[in-house]
Order: structure tokens, then C-alpha cells, then sequence
């Protein structure tokens, strides 16, 4: 935990083959930071990991990540594109919250749940696909994404209106309808 904390110079890392961890706050505030690799041996990605990274513009995260911890990537207004692995089940909370710069997203179908104000401020943000094997989205998880006018669901009309949502989970967000497979349903 906090091993490179705020050290603005470090421009990229290279986390070896065998670590199977990334510790909470571990690049936090490594505003220089503009590539990370991350090998397969790696489960999880800590709470904060690279929170605050603004020069950090793609991340792939490998297959072997189960999960992504609170605010792992918020703040990185940087970042223009993620790549989520479906061995990814749950989304925490803020884990890209603030990320002004990301464009879109497709969440993996090994989501069932997507936990509150994920991508809260994504400003940038303007087409999201939700898959089918989600059960629940939490409040706030697109809360002032001023730019998002595409929200497709990978499921039918029936299978979105069973989804368990939370309060203000679209508040802000241009978008009227969600498409789904077999027709749209309002969003107001």
C-alpha cells in the first residue's frame, strides 16, 4: 500500500510476472504516469490504485483480475479507454469516477453488479453497453455524465425492467431511452 504515492515523476511501470496484488494507493497521485502494464498474475487491483493519475491515457486489465476496488482509476481524467476482462464480476464503488476524458464503455457479462457512482462525472462518456447478466445498478452510477446519449442493454424489454436500480442511477444524463434487444424503454 502506497509504495509509489505521489511520485509525480514516474512516467511508466512495468509490474512484473508473479505479483498477484496491486495494494491500495500504490500510484496514487502519480500524475506523470502515462503507461502501466499489468501481467496476468495479477487478481486484483486495489482501492485508489491509480487514483488521481491524470497522464494515464489506456489501461488494459488482464483476465486474471476478479476485482477492481473503490476508486481504482477516479480521477483519472486522462484516461480514454478501459478495457474490462469478463473475469471482472463486480464493479466498486468510484472506480472510474471523474474519468472526463473516457469515451465509452462495454461492461463484460460477468458483471451482475455495478456498485454506486462508477462513472459519476464521466463527462466525456458518450455510449455505455450493459450486459444482460446485471442484476443491480446502484444509485448514482451515471449521475452528471453530461455527454452519454447511448445506453444499450444487451437483454430484452423485460429483462431491463427487472434490473434492481438505484435512486438518480441516470440523473444528468442526456440519454431518453435504453435499447435493448427487442425494443427501447424510457429512461423519463
Amino acid at each position: 500500500n502506497l509504495a509509489f504515492e505521489s511520485c509525480t515523476g514516474l512516467t511508466s511501470v512495468t509490474i512484473p510476472n508473479g505479483v498477484t496484488s496491486i495494494g491500495n494507493s500504490v500510484f496514487r497521485g502519480c500524475t506523470g504516469l502515462t503507461s502501466v502494464t499489468i501481467p496476468n498474475s495479477v487478481t486484483s487491483i486495489g482501492g485508489s490504485a491509480f487514483y488521481g493519475c491524470t497522464g494515464l491515457k489506456s489501461v488494459t486489465i488482464p483476465d486474471s483480475v476478479t476485482t477492481i476496488g473503490n476508486s481504482a482509476f477516479e480521477g483519472c481524467t486522462g484516461l480514454t479507454s478501459v478495457t474490462i476482462p469478463n473475469s471482472v464480476t463486480e464493479i466498486y464503488f468510484d472506480v472510474f469516477k471523474g474519468c472526463t476524458g473516457l469515451k465509452s464503455v462495454t461492461i463484460p457479462n460477468s458483471v451482475t453488479e455495478i456498485y454506486p457512482s462508477v462513472f459519476e462525472g464521466c463527462t466525456g462518456l458518450t455510449s455505455v453497453t450493459i450486459p444482460n447478466s446485471v442484476t443491480e445498478i446502484y444509485y448514482g452510477v451515471f449521475y452528471g455524465c453530461a455527454g452519454l446519449t447511448s445506453i444499450r442493454f444487451n437483454g430484452t424489454t423485460a429483462e431491463w425492467n427487472a434490473i434492481s436500480k438505484g435512486q438518480n442511477w441516470s440523473t444528468d444524463v442526456p440519454a431518453t431511452e435504453v435499447i435493448c434487444s427487442d425494443g427501447t424503454v424510457a429512461l423519463k
